[in-house]
């Protein structure tokens, strides 16, 4: 069976990520066949618009393949840099696609789920959907331009999603920018049979509703005043100090590896300041590579997924022993390693 099937119907170019066991994780088979997929339906007449969505009901995609990656970074290979060389590419021609590209974010979207999605031009959610970038939880950052698009967000939502490693719902991806149209999910299976006949424009006139209040957006007030501070230690000061669920917001944080945070904060700044998706991939690319010869990544992976004791020995341990120096190093240039979009 395909870890991806790809289905041209009705003008439609469907695209299933098909490992349900494995919440559809990408590998990257799955990256290269959807390259190239992508690359000859740009040309075709045949395909008007194409679709992206997951099988089984859990979710479109949890991430990338994380035991692959830990197993590369424990023998110091780089295999999981090619990946993330061509996860990229994908991610920035998603958001550059001549065609209008669909993504049915229903369910789980995490990570790398989020970068095959979340670029494109109609991003659609429902009320199951639960959507995050969680990678300070395992030592890393948040890439497959999770940066551009949480340093874009209103306000400080973005930096509070990445720190935290938390998901959102629906209704608080389309108010921060992730998502376009919220579809009930027992509206969806009518939402693709009108796709046959229709543009993706009308369909979603037809079936889309207004998105139901979003949470963030109600919690924006000390959101925005807590994460606007600039380093993560006065960060989490305002937040101890803001009421019971900014309380909570800093221990969620606390937990999570202080270089990751220290990392993930300069990067959702730099972020912001960067003219374009591309550029912004490049310097993920420059922090991905970095993590992958660091301990904190494998120890973060271990605790959380190898052997789920939800007790990562992170080093350096605190914040202050973060130093700037060790922040630099991961926005270095490579040597060894290029990525280029092009």
């Amino acid at each position: 069976m395909n870890d991806v099937q790809f289905l041209v119907h009705s003008g439609i170019g469907r695209i299933t990520l098909n490992r349900p066991r494995a919440l559809n994780s990408l590998n990257h088979d799955m990256v290269l066949a959807m390259l190239e997929r992508l690359e000859a339906w740009r040309s075709d007449p045949a395909v008007r618009a194409v679709l992206i969505d997951g099988a089984g009901d859990r979710g479109l995609c949890a991430g990338g393949d994380i035991r692959a990656i830990y197993d590369d970074a424990r023998t110091g290979g780089t295999a999981s840099l090619r990946f993330w060389a061509d996860e990229y590419r994908l991610n920035a021609l998603i958001s550059r696609y001549p065609k209008p590209y669909l993504a049915l974010m229903d369910g789980l979207v995490m990570g790398g789920g989020v970068g095959v999605s979340a670029h494109g031009s109609h991003r659609i959610v429902t009320e199951r959907s639960r959507i995050g970038m969680p990678e300070t939880g395992i030592g890393f950052v948040p890439d497959v331009g999770g940066t551009y698009l949480l340093s874009r967000a209103p306000g400080e939502l973005g930096t509070h999603i990445a720190l935290t490693a938390g998901s959102v719902t629906g209704p608080d991806a389309v108010h921060c920018g992730l998502a376009d149209h919220f579809v009930p999910s027992e509206k969806v299976p009518d939402l693709l049979d009108a796709l046959a006949s229709r543009t993706p424009d009308t369909a979603l006139d037809l079936f889309a509703e207004p998105a139901p209040p979003s949470g963030l957006a109600a919690d924006a007030e000390w959101i925005d005043h807590c994460y606007a501070a600039d380093t993560v230690e006065e960060i989490l000061t305002r937040l101890h100090a803001s009421g019971d669920a900014a309380a909570t917001a800093a221990k969620e944080i606390e937990a999570r590896s202080p270089t990751a945070l220290k990392v993930t904060l300069r990067a959702l700044r730099s972020a912001a300041a960067l003219p374009d998706l591309e550029s912004v991939l490049a310097q993920e690319f420059r922090i991905s590579a970095r993590a992958l010869s660091s301990a904190e990544f494998v120890e973060g992976i271990r605790a959380q997924i190898i052997d789920k004791d939800r007790s990562p020995k992170w080093s350096p341990a605190t914040l202050p022993e973060v130093d700037d120096k060790l922040v630099d190093a991961y926005f270095a240039g490579l040597e060894d390693a290029e990525w280029v979009a092009r």
